[in-house]
């Protein structure tokens, strides 16, 4: 019963980040100055849950399926990443 918690986690896991928006944001064909760094899996799953059109061809990324289901993580992903994402809007 132990053996399982680990594999169901992992599972688990792995599901949920396969079609997380924040990884799609940061794997995006956009132009460095185009790229929206700061909480932008949040702001894909977002836009999509909202159907804001502008928003979503602006990234230029696949929105997610169930953008509901993915907010939470996306939303979670994307604030342990908050630093280097500031780093990485600041520095670009």
């Amino acid at each position: 019963m132990e053996i399982f918690k680990p594999i169901l986690c992992g599972l688990i896991c792995a599901l949920a980040l396969s079609g997380c928006a924040s990884f799609k944001m940061l794997n995006a064909r956009m132009p460095l100055p185009q790229r929206v760094y700061i909480y932008s899996g949040t702001r894909l799953d977002w836009a999509t849950f909202n159907e804001n059109d502008a928003a979503l061809t602006k990234y230029k990324v696949t929105p997610p399926r169930y953008p509901l289901v993915d907010f939470p993580f996306s939303l979670t992903f994307d604030t342990l990443f908050l630093p280097l994402a500031i780093c990485a809007e600041v520095f670009n």
